[in-house]
């Protein structure tokens, strides 16, 4: 038969990258039907993974580099490049929450330094486009350090040069750009979050996510002061008003520096993704869609990338079946028209396991439940073309043997 299935997948964390989920599923349904055309287009939402996913589906590049961690200490870090020219950027590879010991923790003194050097660097090399992924970060200074890295300056009240960390901003009196790096001019930037709350106030960075950052209850009053003045000289001296931005307090603030200071763009991650790999034109005459994550629950239906690809799908009406390593969607709760964006939602979980067991024989499962879908497919597309859906169906024999 006929047919193009796009296979665009995300990762299923801790077992296998969105590459070899996607690429295991290929292969299972050319096993059923040689025939098939196949296209597979790995996907992420912006937060982890997202660099290794597009530099394995564009064939691209890491570049390693030491810098500033989040406490100050140097770092081994990288990101990718693809298409020659677009650079890919996990902050957390250099300001995450995971480079900080839990005893160290504290927004107050954390900065985003290390993602500046991460982000000249890639000018340095000639990248014009750079996707910035802004999640899991340990910082709460609102990009100062990430501006410090690209040749911002910032005075107290004094004239004194500010040093690092949230407990800076709101010392902040002036800002000085006229040694920002020249490149960056000629750059485009696109921040993937899916973060919507706001720099500051009760949904703001430091309340909302503080906490989680190592902040306690004075920490995240200073952060939330400092952040307001932060918008407050930003506004006095650039004429930018970041205050209502939607995003701006992602990853501590991040989200509203690269706004200022880069005239970055906002994007959910999901569409950054789908734009970097052209998603779009690979599905735009595709008759079947697989997608998928490692666990797909009710927040897969609040911008995780099974949603997003199901979202676009939906515009040219090409169904959207996916494969997950496990399915938890209380749907009670969960609006009858995104649901309605899905042909079906599949678990790999064929039995009782435990998730060890699962993760070590995810290619397998994965393998398995591709089969078994696609050949369901097939025999229903059949049977339509047809009209012939009453004949008894003859299904094939269970392949799966455990070991």
């Amino acid at each position: 038969m006929n047919a193009k299935i796009v296979v665009t997948c995300d990762k299923y964390k801790d077992s296998l990258s969105a590459l070899q989920v996607c690429s295991i599923v290929k292969k299972a349904i050319l096993e059923v039907d040689s025939k098939l055309e196949v296209i597979i287009s790995p996907m992420a939402d912006g937060g982890e993974g997202t660099v290794d996913t597009l530099v394995e589906s564009h064939k691209g590049k890491y570049i390693y580099l030491e810098v500033m961690g989040p406490t100050g200490d140097t770092v081994k870090s990288s990101f990718g490049i693809i298409e020659s020219n677009t650079a890919v950027i996990e902050m957390s590879a250099a300001s995450g929450l995971w480079l900080v010991p839990i005893e160290k923790r504290n927004p107050l003194y954390t900065t985003t330094f290390g993602t500046g050097q991460l982000i000249k660097k890639a000018l340095d090399l000639g990248c014009t486009k750079i996707i910035i992924g802004i999640g899991g970060s340990a910082t709460t200074d609102a990009g100062m350090g990430a501006a410090q890295a690209l040749g911002v300056k910032f005075y107290d009240k004094k004239g004194n040069i500010l040093g690092f960390g949230g407990k800076e901003l709101i010392n902040i009196a002036s800002i000085d750009t006229k040694d920002i790096n020249p490149n960056i001019k000629n750059a485009k930037f696109f921040v993937a979050s899916d973060v919507k709350n706001p720099l500051y106030g009760p949904d703001g960075a430091a309340y909302i996510y503080g906490p989680q950052k190592g902040a306690d209850r004075e920490d995240v009053e200073i952060l939330d002061k400092g952040l307001r003045n932060f918008a407050y000289v930003i506004k006095k001296e650039t004429g930018k008003d970041i205050e209502y931005i939607s995003g701006a307090g992602a990853a501590g603030g991040l989200g509203a520096g690269l706004v200022v200071f880069l005239d970055a763009k906002i994007k959910p991650g999901t569409e950054v993704i789908i734009d970097a790999t052209s998603l779009e034109e690979k599905i735009r005459n595709a008759d079947l869609i697989i997608t998928g994550e490692g666990s797909m629950d009710n927040q897969t239906f609040y911008g995780k990338s099974s949603y997003g690809v199901a979202l676009l799908a939906k515009k040219y009406k090409v169904p959207v079946v996916t494969i997950n390593g496990s399915v938890n969607i209380d749907y009670d709760k969960i609006d009858k028209e995104k649901q309605s964006f899905f042909a079906g939602n599949f678990s790999i979980l064929n039995k009782p396991m435990s998730l060890d067991y699962a993760i070590s024989n995810a290619e397998r499962l994965i393998s398995f439940s591709s089969k078994e879908l696609v050949r369901f497919y097939l025999t229903i597309i059949s049977r339509i073309k047809s009209n012939n859906l009453r004949t008894p169906i003859s299904y094939p024999k269970n392949e799966f043997k455990p070991e």
